[in-house]
Parts: C-alpha cells; sequence; structure tokens
C-alpha cells in the first residue's frame, strides 16, 4: 500500500440514548453522537444545559440513567473513572484540579504512575527498575513541559502560577495519561484574547503530534467555531444541533437557545 495514502479514520467514541436524571431533574436527555479519530469536536450550549455532566458521565465519574457508551467498540458503561482513564480516556476539569503545594513538574509526573510496570514491593525498596522509571517518567514530564511552554516553570509550586498556565498544566498532566481521546472542560476559562488564540494553535498541535481526538466544552463561541471540526450543541440536556460549525452556527435553534447575536 502507498505510504501516502491517508489513513481512514473510524469512530472512536459513541454516545448512545445517553440519559442521566437528578431526582425528578433530567441533566440529559436521550443523547446521541459519535466522534471519529483524530477529531476535534465540540460540546456548546447555555448554562446548566448538560454539557459537564455528560463530561463526567463519559470519563466515569457518573453512571448514566440509561443509554450506553461505547469506546473503540467496546462497552465503557459499566466503566470506573479510573478504568476509563486507564483505557485512554483523559480530561481537564472546569474547577482546576491540580496538587498546588506540589511542583509544576511533580503534577505531571504523578499522572505517568498509571503506566508503571514495576511492583509496589520493587517501587518500596529502590530497586534499579523503579529508578529506571522514575527517571525516565520526569524526563517525559519535563517534554510535556515544553510543549506547553512551562518548562521555565517546572520547579514552582503550581499554586503559585498564574491562572492561564494552570490551565496549560492541567492538560500537560492529562497528556501524562497517554490519551486516546483528551477531554478538555473549558480550557479557554480566564484566558485573555491573546491566550485563547495561543490555546487554539497548541490544541491543534496536541491533536497532530499525539495523534489524538479532542473533545472540549466551551463558551468562547469564535474559539469552538474557528477550532472545531464538528460541534454539538445541547439544550436543557438535549440535542438541538449536530455538524460542521457554519452548519451549526447558522442553524435556527441554536441562534435562539444560545448563539443570540453573537
Amino acid at each position: 500500500m502507498d505510504s501516502s495514502t491517508p489513513k481512514e479514520l473510524s469512530t472512536i467514541l459513541e454516545v448512545k440514548n445517553v440519559t442521566r436524571r437528578f431526582g425528578g431533574l433530567v441533566a440529559v436527555n436521550a443523547v446521541s453522537f459519535t466522534v471519529e479519530e483524530q477529531e476535534i469536536f465540540g460540546l456548546i450550549g447555555p448554562n446548566g444545559a448538560g454539557k459537564t455532566t455528560l463530561f463526567n458521565i463519559i470519563t466515569g465519574l457518573l453512571p448514566p440513567s440509561q443509554g450506553e457508551l461505547i469506546y473503540q467498540g467496546e462497552s465503557i458503561t459499566k466503566c470506573k473513572a479510573y478504568q476509563i482513564a486507564s483505557q485512554g480516556i483523559a480530561r481537564t476539569f472546569q474547577n482546576l484540579r491540580l496538587f498546588g503545594n506540589l511542583s509544576v513538574l511533580e503534577n505531571v509526573a504523578i499522572a505517568h504512575h498509571i503506566h508503571y510496570k514495576t511492583n509496589l514491593l520493587k517501587s518500596l525498596f529502590g530497586l534499579p527498575p523503579t529508578r529506571l522509571e522514575e527517571e525516565e517518567t520526569y524526563n517525559k514530564s519535563k517534554e510535556l513541559l515544553s510543549l506547553m511552554g512551562l518548562i521555565d516553570k517546572q520547579e514552582q509550586l503550581a499554586r503559585n502560577l498564574a491562572y492561564g498556565d494552570q490551565r496549560r498544566l492541567e492538560i500537560a498532566r492529562a497528556l501524562a495519561l497517554k490519551p486516546k481521546i483528551l477531554l478538555l472542560d473549558e480550557p479557554a476559562a480566564g484566558m485573555n484574547p491573546s491566550e485563547k488564540l495561543a490555546l487554539s494553535d497548541l490544541i491543534r498541535q496536541i491533536r497532530s503530534d499525539f495523534n489524538l481526538t479532542v473533545i472540549l466544552i466551551e463558551h468562547h463561541v469564535p474559539l469552538v467555531m474557528g477550532l472545531c471540526d464538528r460541534i454539538a450543541v445541547l439544550d436543557f440536556g438535549q440535542l438541538i444541533a449536530l455538524g460542521q460549525p457554519e452548519i451549526v452556527k447558522n442553524d435556527p435553534a441554536v441562534i435562539e437557545a444560545y448563539l443570540g447575536d453573537e
């Protein structure tokens, strides 16, 4: 086969009729869509539309009340969060969840431990295989910090970073999990216009360098429209639009529910 022939991409994630109820409140209501390999997929909608709840379901923090999640052809509907993370789905959070009293480098290195091969006994006694893995972990962590523009701040405590740098650190930590799907929950929150532009370029670079699929929640509409290959729009927990940015942007239901005069 000609090596120049582009790889045929396939569906990596299926969200099938997913519903989540909290008592009498239906936060996500029979939502279905697919996400393709190496796609940048946007999830938008007004506050309270169910976006973060859906992220929590995909990453195993919440079980769906009904419906199914298919990842690489296998059901992950009943998997716990740590099982989903180990299978290649990582995320960042709307509210930062860094280890504030650890260094920037230590925050990323901790995430690498999910891939450790040495057993606990070797780790406790610091035997050579463990030391070699520790060295490799810190080298890989530094590579991620270089990508994020944070290598010069590796020794700083995470809590002392500027907000935009904390956002990038959380992305670096998620990448340390070696995901196939990276979910970003409002990655541009708190960023100024130049930082948002740089973030768009960074997400494209991450997708390219790591052959990743990216799913993001974001309220900054110009960023989403300029970055995403496809966009899903939620309103009151229901999927009201799905498609390429130009199609979604001009959908009357989306304009009425969310975009308004934007």
